[in-house]
């Protein structure tokens, strides 16, 4: 015979006025965690208490009831009861639901309640603010109901948007919070599946590697591309910008690529037709152009755009206050906030003043051209005044500076300081007893003679021939008659036979070339003038220069059709004079610059370098596509360069380059600026910016 089980006889509930609730000391919460008391009793203010108190009656020594009850699980929920109270928002006689229990331990029920509470999954976290959302709330409305911030609902509901596999397998514990956070990037499931489904044999699942997967193709919102045209403007136009709201996306990623190109070409075509509209005689346009591309061309100068008496008088005021600011904190080690922000606007606006159109003759714009791109910061760049050589005005015959009235010969003089030719020998002419010219073949035997005399003398005074030789190699890289100098010296300049990706964009290329224009604002004009201008200047503004026109010559290009390994062991010991660390810049092993275009047994060394052997063996099993993206981030901001990309002569140790001749003074590490010296014409406003690499070590 079946005996029947004792049923189950719950706890009475009943309202109990508040006043005669107490705290228990049986209460197992002495940390406090969680939502605050404060937020609490706002909670049960505007929703009521969703959850009544767990009582028991107090009693006497003799086990008569007082007419009390304490609290042993509840205490947070009394204590914001309490503060509504001490608000006056409740009353003290106020019902308050709860449930009276007389058997058992007190601190059992306490441990009890607050162990088998099971926590809200995040899942049903994420779906019950959608379903607020969907049910009409405005995110500021959740946020404020639930004490959490605007930013926070639109995370969760962002993870409650993700494809609905991801979700059950992120349910199953399938994927981390973390990853799933990653898949947030892209709004699009299709798209989401596809990478998880590329994930599944893979190794590594990073939330990285996820984020990185989702976005390929895209352009990021930092790219110039997307800075010259707008992400707003693009999101008008239709397109769709991927955002991360988990980490720092930079503005996030474009998606629609084609767009980007199509809205690019459009704003360029519009700036090109308004610099066309200057009446140059040819416009080329582009995003990018390549590194060197005037090469060969002779720039205009033109004349900056004179002031008005209003700009001049604008321009003052703001030197003045440049000046003011500047005298009254001279002492202060650092600028409060407020005065460095200010000054940085000052010194912009100075900057903008002394940047100022140039104009040009009517009659150069019309056989001269511009070129119309884009800056790396994603600002317009217009290089206008450029001149082709089939544009160029016939050279006028040069002026006869010969001793009486005949010509003046050339001698074919060799570079061979010991051996010096003449031109065919030319007849005798008629004995006349008038004062008649020199002949051709004097002329040039006696100058032959004088430039003998001018080598002998010139290699015994080198501060005229440093002068002669800067004289020439200036007349080459800022003026179109290179003749203007009897000096037979000459150097290839800028241009590059083989173009690298960015190149035209790199740090080291943008400072070369602001360098070269603050030193053609320098120079005069008229190359007739040079000479004398070069020779008022001191000697450290010469030297300034000097380096600078002897940095346009250096080739240390490696060509596989022209073989020169001296002139490229010549090149490592000029890089260890100067100290060069590529890494420092800027210069990053990307899959465009290193990893997609080398093996993968040259990517795997370049991570075991950097990172160790571990990170290498993490990444071996990829494929080559993946390998190289993910040796990208993991080698970016360790300052590993390839072999062709060191400098020789500097021991590296944990990533940091050490030279083994520390203790010795390398050239060019003075990171002093000759220009703007006593004796230099020009001010200190247009100093030529020196630029110095040096060891990060």
């Amino acid at each position: 015979m079946a005996i029947a089980k004792k049923k189950i006889t719950l706890s009475p509930s009943r309202d109990i006025p508040f006043h005669q609730l107490m705290l228990s000391q049986a209460n197992v919460r002495h940390v406090q965690a969680g939502v605050s008391i404060e937020e609490l009793a706002e909670d049960i203010a505007r929703r009521g208490l969703l959850q009544g108190l767990s009582v028991r009656p107090v009693v006497d020594a003799d086990g008569v009831g007082t007419g009390m009850y304490e609290i042993p699980a509840g205490g947070r929920r009394y204590r914001a009861l309490e503060l509504l109270v001490k608000q006056k928002r409740l009353a003290r006689s106020a019902p308050v639901p709860c449930v009276v229990r007389e058997d058992g331990i007190a601190e059992e029920d306490s441990l009890a309640e607050n162990m088998q509470r099971a926590p809200l999954h995040p899942l049903d976290q994420f779906r019950a603010f959608l379903a607020l959302r969907e049910k009409g709330q405005s995110e500021e409305e959740i946020a404020a109901a639930f004490f959490v911030s605007v930013g926070v609902v639109k995370q969760r509901l962002k993870l409650a948007s993700v494809s609905p596999r991801l979700l059950d397998t992120y349910a199953d514990d399938g994927i981390s919070l973390d990853q799933l956070m990653a898949f947030t990037v892209s709004g699009y499931h299709e798209r989401q599946e596809q990478v998880f489904e590329r994930l599944q044999p893979a190794y590594d699942k990073q939330p990285h590697v996820i984020r990185r997967m989702l976005t390929e193709g895209a352009v990021r919102a930092s790219d110039k591309r997307a800075r010259f045209i707008g992400v707003e403007a693009y999101e008008e136009a239709g397109g769709t910008v991927l955002r991360d709201l988990f980490q720092g996306d930079d503005g996030g990623w474009l998606q629609d690529v084609t767009l980007v190109d199509r809205m690019v070409a459009g704003k360029l075509t519009v700036e090109a037709e308004s610099v066309a509209a200057e009446g140059w005689k040819w416009i080329e346009v582009a995003p990018d152009f390549a590194y060197g591309h005037t090469f060969g061309l002779r720039q205009l100068r033109g004349e900056p755009v004179p002031m008005t008496a209003e700009e001049e008088a604008a321009r003052k005021a703001v030197q003045a206050e440049v000046d003011r600011l500047s005298e009254t904190y001279q002492d202060d080690d650092e600028l409060p906030d407020d005065i460095d922000a200010r000054l940085g606007e000052l010194e912009a606006e100075l900057e903008s003043w002394d940047n100022r159109p140039l104009a040009f003759d009517p009659s150069d714009i019309a056989r001269a051209g511009a070129f119309v791109s884009i800056v790396h910061d994603g600002s317009l760049r217009v290089e206008r005044g450029y001149v082709r050589t089939e544009d160029e005005m016939p050279a006028e015959p040069e002026a006869d500076l010969s001793v009486g009235d005949g010509p003046r010969a050339v001698a074919a003089v060799t570079h061979d300081a010991d051996a010096v030719t003449t031109d065919a020998e030319a007849p005798e002419p008629e004995e006349d007893d008038s004062l008649s010219p020199i002949s051709d073949r004097l002329m040039t035997e006696l100058t032959a003679y004088r430039t003998l005399g001018l080598r002998q003398a010139l290699g015994e005074q080198p501060d005229v021939a440093f002068l002669a030789a800067l004289h020439a190699l200036v007349l080459k890289a800022f003026y179109h008659y290179g003749s203007d100098s009897c000096l037979e010296l000459d150097f290839k300049s800028a241009g590059f036979g083989t173009q690298a990706p960015g190149l035209n964009d790199s740090f080291a290329a943008e400072a070369i070339r602001v360098r070269h224009e603050r030193w053609a604002k320098a120079l005069p004009k008229e190359s007739a003038e040079l000479w004398d201008t070069l020779e008022g200047w001191n000697a450290d503004s010469r030297s300034a220069l000097f380096a600078h026109m002897v940095s346009l010559s250096v080739n240390a290009v490696h060509e596989a059709w022209n073989r020169r390994p001296r002139a490229l062991a010549h090149a490592d010991r000029l890089a260890l004079a100067v100290a060069l660390d590529m890494a420092a810049l800027g210069w990053r092993p990307t899959v465009d610059t290193f990893l997609g275009r080398v093996t993968k047994a040259r990517i795997l060394q370049a991570v075991s370098e950097a990172k160790g052997q571990r990170a290498a063996e993490r990444i071996a099993h990829l494929k080559k596509g993946d390998m190289a993206t993910e040796a990208e981030t993991l080698l970016a901001e360790t300052g590993w360069l390839p072999e062709p990309l060191r400098t020789p002569g500097y021991a590296e140790t944990d990533g940091t380059l050490v030279s083994e001749h520390a203790g010795e003074e390398t050239a060019g590490k003075d990171g002093e600026t000759a220009m703007g010296q006593s004796g230099d014409p020009t001010d200190t406003d247009e100093a030529e910016p020196a630029v110095h690499a040096t060891a990060a070590g």
